[in-house]
């Protein structure tokens, strides 16, 4: 066995829930630290942990992000109801990522993961499209109320002066909804910032999409913060780089991304990014061949795998019946922070590493041997394998490429 790598400086991994959390201990040990003297500041993340510290396990996991610079995330679950009854929850709590990405002020950025033997569904797809997501506020951050009665709802808004400025939603005649949400224009413009960089870092045309037909005062303050900026700081770099920007409607963009060749970063609002990157992995395949990064504008880099903890499976695991689980996202997750920390720490070998961890699982697909939910997408030959004989396959190649 080689020297393992050395780390200088601790990834801050935040560990997750029920199938994701089994198949991140096994990356861990299949693939991980038998190359690398692996160097985490760990943090649970569980369920059963944010239950127990109220989730502030969740904000200090965001706060360590900001010490080390780069962070490594499971899939966690987001509880509703029946979660709370299912895992004896004192309360329903926020979304994790939400928080992390509060805390964080970032942009999620979102790839699929290509291989030769899975074409996309819509046949022009012949590069990636990467969907970039404003990861703060909107209804991540709503607050709801339920209407029970006949009354009027207003929009109030107290300044430090004490002056009131109203709007009236709705006279309800009887029962309904109300949700209020918000964004904050710093926000905006580090959203915009980091969507011109990573499309200027990648060479690649940048779309924005939004509604401001209908919302003229909401969604057109992202379109106008958009555009200011461009003009301002972008116009020229973009020009020289020979890359575009525009905007369109977000119901113009969906039809020109059906129509496109890929290759491009279409940027969205939170909940728009968080649908529409959905849309884009399975369009591509899967869920799982989904490489997440959320950049914040200080340069903290958080990894995470896009799709959820595979509830179905985990409970066919506890009952002792095999598995056949795509760990590939997760496994890209730890790659790429580990990328990321090699080139901030100065560690080639580190970097290095990645690219071959990365390419053995490719390898290995390409070959035929994949999980089971990209055998119904695969053409060719193929061999269903479990999680685990996956995981080893990947390692075979792996170690015949770095002996």
């Amino acid at each position: 066995m080689a020297e393992k790598i050395q780390m200088k400086v601790p990834l801050v991994e935040m560990d997750g829930d029920e199938m994701t959390r089994v198949i991140w201990q096994q990356i861990k040990d299949i693939l991980l630290t038998p190359y690398i003297d692996l160097k985490t500041e760990y943090y649970d993340l569980g369920l059963k942990k944010r239950d127990e510290t109220n989730d502030q396990i969740t904000i200090q996991a965001a706060e360590a992000t900001k010490k080390y610079g780069v962070a490594v995330k499971c899939a966690t679950i987001t509880p509703n109801a029946q979660r709370v009854k299912e895992y004896n929850l004192k309360q329903m709590w926020k979304s994790p990522n939400g928080t992390i990405r509060a805390i964080l002020d970032g942009t999620v950025f979102r790839t699929p993961i290509i291989v030769k033997n899975i074409k996309p569904f819509v046949k022009t797809w012949d590069k990636p499209i990467t969907i970039a997501r404003h990861a703060y506020g909107d209804i991540y951050k709503g607050v709801e109320m339920k209407i029970n009665t006949k009354g009027k709802a207003e929009l109030i808004f107290t300044d430090q002066d004490g002056h009131v400025t109203k709007e009236v939603i709705h006279d309800f005649d009887g029962s309904g909804i109300i949700m209020g949400m918000y964004n904050l224009n710093k926000s905006i413009e580090s959203f915009a910032r980091a969507c011109f960089n990573y499309a200027l870092d990648q060479r690649q045309d940048l779309w924005f999409a939004t509604k401001d037909t209908i919302s003229k005062k909401y969604h057109h303050t992202f379109k106008d913060i958009f555009q200011e900026i461009y003009e301002k700081e972008y116009h020229d770099k973009f020009s020289a780089a020979g890359i575009e920007y525009f905007y369109t409607l977000i119901d113009d963009a969906v039809a020109r991304v059906i129509r496109s060749s890929g290759g491009f970063i279409w940027a969205c609002k939170n909940y728009d990014g968080d649908v529409m990157s959905d849309m884009i992995a399975a369009a591509f395949g899967s869920l799982a061949m989904m490489k997440s990064v959320l950049v914040s504008p200080e340069g903290y880099y958080e990894y995470e795998a896009a799709h959820g903890t595979v509830t179905r499976h985990y409970y066919q695991y506890l009952k002792g019946q095999e598995t056949s689980t795509n760990p590939v996202a997760t496994l890209f997750a730890w790659t790429s922070a580990l990328r990321k920390r090699g080139e901030l720490d100065g560690i080639n070998e580190l970097v290095q590493f990645s690219d071959k961890l990365e390419q053995a699982a490719i390898d290995t697909i390409e070959a035929g041997i994949m999980t089971k939910d990209l055998a119904l997408l695969a053409k060719g030959d193929k061999k269903v394998v479990n999680t685990g004989e996956f995981l080893e396959e990947i390692n075979a190649r792996l170690e015949h490429g770095t002996r």
